[in-house]
C-alpha cells in the first residue's frame, strides 16, 4: 500500500489526544488608535533580562554545538544559591519541562493496564490536565474554595491506592493565594510516603506572606517531596525555557533517566547563571512588580472588588458568567487578559501606564455587581 492508498483521515491519534483540554496562550492586544497595547494576558514578567544576563546571552556563540545535557554550570550555580546537592537537581524546559518528566517517571499506565491517578486542585496551572493525560494518568480535580484555594483537606481525601503523584501550586495560577507552611506540613503528614508531591513555586520569587510554605525547606524534611521552580517569571528567561526540579536522591536517580536530553540550551544556561550571580538586581525588579500588584489589589478592593490574596505576578477577577464581556472591554482599550471560560480572568501585573488603564476599567464597570 501506498501513502495515496490511504484514505482521508485515516491516521488517528492515540484516543487521549482527543479528549485533552487545548491549551490557550496568552494572545497580545490588538490595536487600537491612539493607545499603547499591552500584553497582560500570560504572566511575562514586563521588564527585560538584567543588563548581565543580556551580556551573557549576546556572547554565546557555539550554539552550532549541543549544549551539556545536565546543565553542570547551572546546576553548580544552583546548589549554591539554594544550598542544596546539586545532584538533586535536574533541570528542564522551564518548570513544565520539569513536571513533563517528573510525570513520564512517576505516573501512567499501571501493570494491570489501568491508569494511575494524578490529583490535583482545580482551576489551577492549565496545562496540568494536558501533561497528566499525555504521561497516560487519570486527572483528579478537586475544587478551590470559595477565596481560589487548594482545598488540602479534600485533596487528602481522594487519595486512592491508585495514587501516584499530587500537585500543589503555590501561589496557585490563576487565581494567587499561596500555600501556608502549616498547612502543607498537615498535609505531608497525612498522605502516604510513597506519592510523590510536587510543590510548584513558579511564582516564588514574587510571594511576601511570612507563613508561605518553603518548597526547598520541604523538600529537605520530606523524601516525596519534589520542588519545581523556574526562570521564565521573576528572571524575565519565559523566551527562553529554563527550569528545574529539586529533590531527594531516591527521586532524582529515576528524574535523569527520562530528562529530555538538551532540553536547556547553553544560551539559557548561561543567562541563567548569569542571573543567579546578578540576582541582587533581579529582586529589585521583582519588588518594582510587587509593588505595583499591591497598588492594584489594594485599588481593586477600594473600588469594591472581593480579590483573591495575589502572592504571584496577577490578581484574579471571578467574573463567572461575565467572564468574555470584561476580556472584550479591556481588548476595546487596548489590554489583553486572560479570560478562562465563565470562570474569570486573570490579568497579569504589567508596566505602570498598563496596571492604571486596568483600574480605570474596573472602576467604570458596573456588571456585575462589584464583588464587595
Amino acid at each position: 500500500m501506498t501513502s495515496s492508498d490511504i484514505p482521508a483521515g485515516g491516521i488517528r491519534p492515540r484516543p487521549v489526544v482527543d479528549l485533552l483540554p487545548r491549551y490557550a496562550a496568552g494572545k497580545p492586544p490588538a490595536p487600537v488608535e491612539g493607545l499603547t497595547s499591552y500584553k497582560l494576558s500570560s504572566n511575562e514578567n514586563p521588564l527585560p533580562p538584567i543588563p548581565a544576563v543580556q551580556q551573557a546571552i549576546a556572547a554565546q556563540t557555539d550554539i552550532n554545538r549541543y549544549p551539556d545535557p545536565l546543565s553542570s554550570k547551572l546546576r553548580g550555580a544552583l546548589a549554591g544559591f539554594l544550598d542544596v546537592p546539586a545532584e538533586d537537581i535536574v533541570t528542564g524546559g522551564g518548570s513544565l519541562g520539569a513536571l513533563n518528566q517528573l510525570l513520564a517517571t512517576f505516573a501512567g499506565q499501571n501493570d494491570d493496564g489501568k491508569a494511575d491517578e494524578v490529583i490535583y486542585a482545580w482551576r489551577s496551572f492549565e496545562a496540568y490536565p494536558i501533561s497528566v493525560g499525555l504521561a497516560g494518568a487519570q486527572s483528579v480535580q478537586i475544587p478551590l474554595t470559595a477565596d481560589g484555594r487548594h482545598d488540602l483537606d479534600a485533596m487528602a481525601a481522594a487519595v486512592t491506592a491508585r495514587t501516584k503523584v499530587i500537585l500543589l501550586c503555590t501561589p496557585n495560577n490563576p487565581t494567587g493565594p499561596i500555600l501556608t507552611t502549616e498547612e502543607t506540613e498537615r498535609f505531608l503528614e497525612t498522605v502516604p510516603s510513597d506519592i510523590v508531591v510536587v510543590i510548584d513555586e513558579a511564582y516564588q520569587e514574587f510571594v511576601r506572606a511570612d507563613n508561605a510554605v518553603d518548597g526547598i525547606a520541604m523538600y529537605r524534611k520530606y523524601p516525596n517531596v519534589v520542588v519545581l521552580r523556574t526562570f521564565s517569571k521573576a528572571h524575565g528567561l519565559a523566551g527562553l525555557r529554563v527550569g528545574y526540579s529539586v529533590s531527594q536522591p531516591d527521586l532524582t536517580q529515576h528524574l535523569r533517566v527520562t530528562a529530555t536530553p538538551f532540553a536547556v540550551s547553553q544560551i539559557a544556561e548561561a543567562a541563567a547563571v548569569a542571573s543567579l550571580e546578578h540576582f541582587d538586581q533581579v529582586v529589585e525588579r521583582v519588588q518594582s512588580l510587587v509593588d505595583e500588584r499591591d497598588r492594584v489589589t489594594s485599588g481593586l478592593r477600594e473600588l469594591g472588588w472581593a480579590v483573591p490574596d495575589a502572592q504571584g505576578n496577577f490578581v484574579w477577577l471571578n467574573l463567572g458568567a461575565d467572564t468574555a464581556e470584561f476580556a472584550a472591554l479591556a481588548g476595546e482599550r487596548a489590554l489583553s487578559v486572560r479570560a478562562f471560560g465563565d470562570e474569570g480572568v486573570r490579568v497579569s501585573i504589567g508596566e505602570p501606564e498598563a496596571n492604571t488603564r486596568f483600574l480605570e476599567l474596573c472602576a467604570m464597570y458596573t456588571k456585575p455587581p462589584r464583588r464587595s
